[in-house]
């Protein structure tokens, strides 16, 4: 018998040239992952160096898309860039929380506050590390 599976839907815009603002809805799970991976290696290869993720419609979140935030995050300093999370829904910021990816990756409640994130200078958190 078939699992029904909520699609996910991705959508790219660019605020700006080296800006990617990557609106994702529906379950980001083990099914939907690739998908999402491939339209962040996407803007990659075209160049963007900065990643603001909408989280916004995104109910569910497993180890599957926490693993690509974190890779696109590695390979996102190292140009340098930077990827900040936008919005994400109480159960995915939760899990987000638990698991120390919002330690990592900066969590901002909009794409205002995200674009600001991105002009500022690249300073090292603050607060004691675990």
């Amino acid at each position: 018998m078939p699992i029904a599976q909520d699609p996910l839907s991705v959508e790219v815009t660019l605020p700006r040239e080296d800006v990617a603002l990557v609106t994702v809805e529906g379950y980001l799970d083990v099914d939907t992952a690739t998908e999402f991976q491939h339209h962040l290696a996407n803007q990659l290869h075209h160049g963007r160096r900065h990643f603001l993720l909408d989280l916004s419609a995104v109910p569910f979140m497993d180890s599957s898309g926490m693993n690509i935030i974190l890779r696109v995050y590695q390979e996102a300093r190292e140009l340098p860039g930077s990827v900040h999370i936008i919005s994400p829904t109480p159960a995915v910021r939760r899990i987000l929380d638990l698991t120390g990816v919002s330690i990592t990756v900066p969590v901002s409640e909009s794409v205002d506050e995200a674009l600001e994130r991105v002009d500022r200078p690249q300073a090292a958190p603050d607060g004691p590390e675990a």
